[in-house]
């Protein structure tokens, strides 16, 4: 099938995300995918600065993850979860509680990142009504935050500038103050934290539990903000008697320069959430993390086990890819690695700071970010960037990098100077 017949077809019968059936929109077909680069259709490479949504931090076709894959894929590629278990999911569970902040100690296993802030959610729900107090049902949450797609995540999403305000009638309504204005780097002003405060004592007796994504608002506008608000913030929870749930989704293994960016602030969430970079992009798995203590009361309740089981949970190729992909991360140097990034981040997207459309340049770990003064027409700035030689995927007002792990410093040099031509194109 050709790039010409592909697309006919792709257009007359196939969703993307957020787009609509038979809308003409610039979609590039790929043919396969090998280190940085993506290989379309019709011969030309792209220097991938997304990550595929910042999943494939190792790059394609990594020779260590297809072995892994392979190895797996002969002796199972998926059991049930139900009454039955598998080294791969177990080496895991093990390796994530490694990994994460003490005191998480307890792993479920989910299909993807809006699944495990659901099974977040629903563990702190399920955890007050063991306690005795089925009344906190509701969530304290951030504006301009992104917790996934599904009916729950979607409640704990910004109800007005966010992407799903069409729902706002059947989602749970639940309660959000504004996101800290405090930059990363800096101290939290009393402000931003006293409306939280006030928020939280007016609702206590419904409130499960405060979630967020720590550090980077991802989705949301990509804004990066103060370590010390999030101190604040598990203090409030302990002082209040709520729980604290970190999404790191976006996140976790190494993206900002902490392996979780929780740590920036030095404290732990009673539930977390990974997913994204899990799996190193081979597929989709991820994970809620939590508290001896908040299993044990769950177990102690009714009905005394946990009410969520999904089909594909624990799927043995996604463990052994994670497996891997935790393997080689933790096997390199990736703080030095990372801070490599940020400062190739730094140095390429710095000149955007002189145009005159731009409102902000922004940069940690290994994510950059350049904010326009006006939002991007995607039909434009897309083809722009592929005729560039790279694969950006812009959003709202934002143009923005999360390259893969892999990316070679020249390599990092030709995306960061592309944006720049495409941002400066725009701005004539």
């Amino acid at each position: 099938m050709d790039a010409q017949q592909l697309l006919a077809l792709d257009n007359a019968h196939v969703w993307h995300p957020y787009s609509a059936i038979g809308v003409a929109q610039s979609i590039f077909p790929v043919a396969s995918a090998n280190g940085v680069y993506l290989k379309l259709v019709d011969g030309r490479e792209l220097i991938d600065g997304m990550s595929s949504w910042w999943s494939a931090i190792h790059g394609y076709n990594h020779p260590e993850m297809n072995r892994a894959l392979q190895a797996q894929i002969e002796k199972m590629s998926h059991v049930m979860f139900g009454g039955l278990t598998h080294e791969p999911a177990v080496m895991l569970a093990s390796r994530l509680i490694e990994l994460t902040p003490v005191p998480l100690q307890t792993v479920f296993f989910a299909d993807s990142g809006s699944v495990a802030v659901e099974v977040a959610m629903k563990m702190a729900i399920q955890y007050w009504h063991a306690k005795g107090s089925p009344a906190k049902q509701r969530f304290l949450t951030l504006r301009n935050g992104y917790h996934g797609d599904t009916f729950g995540a979607m409640s704990v999403c910004d109800p007005v500038s966010g992407m799903h305000s069409l729902f706002s009638d059947v989602l749970t309504e639940q309660y959000f103050v504004d996101a800290p204005a405090c930059q990363f780097g800096g101290m939290s002003g009393d402000e931003g934290i006293a409306r939280l405060k006030q928020r939280l004592e007016r609702h206590v007796d419904n409130i499960a539990a405060i979630i967020l994504e720590p550090i980077v608002q991802a989705t949301g506008g990509m804004s990066f903000y103060s370590a010390d608000y999030l101190r604040r913030v598990r203090t409030l929870c302990d002082e209040h008697e709520v729980l604290l749930i970190c999404d790191e989704i976006a996140t976790g293994f190494g993206r900002t320069g902490k392996m979780f960016a929780c740590e920036h602030a030095d404290i732990s969430p009673d539930i977390m959430c990974v997913g994204k970079a899990l799996t190193g992009g081979y597929l989709s798995l991820a994970a809620t993390l939590t508290t001896e203590n908040i299993s044990a009361t769950i177990r102690e309740g009714e009905p005394g086990l946990f009410m969520h089981g999904p089909t594909f949970m624990a799927n043995p190729l996604a463990c052994s890819a994670a497996l891997a992909s935790l393997k080689l991360l933790t096997d390199s140097n990736w703080p030095l690695n990372i801070a490599r990034i940020e400062a190739g981040l730094e140095k390429g997207l710095s000149p955007c700071r002189a145009l005159s459309v731009v409102a902000n340049v922004r940069v940690l770990g290994g994510i950059g970010v350049v904010e326009l003064n006006h939002r991007v027409d995607m039909e434009v700035v897309q083809p722009l960037f592929v005729e560039q030689g790279v694969w950006v995927r812009p959003f709202g007002k934002l143009v923005y990098l999360m390259p893969p792990y892999v990316i070679s410093d020249h390599e990092l040099a030709e995306l960061t100077a592309a944006v720049g031509r495409v941002v400066e194109s725009v701005s004539a």
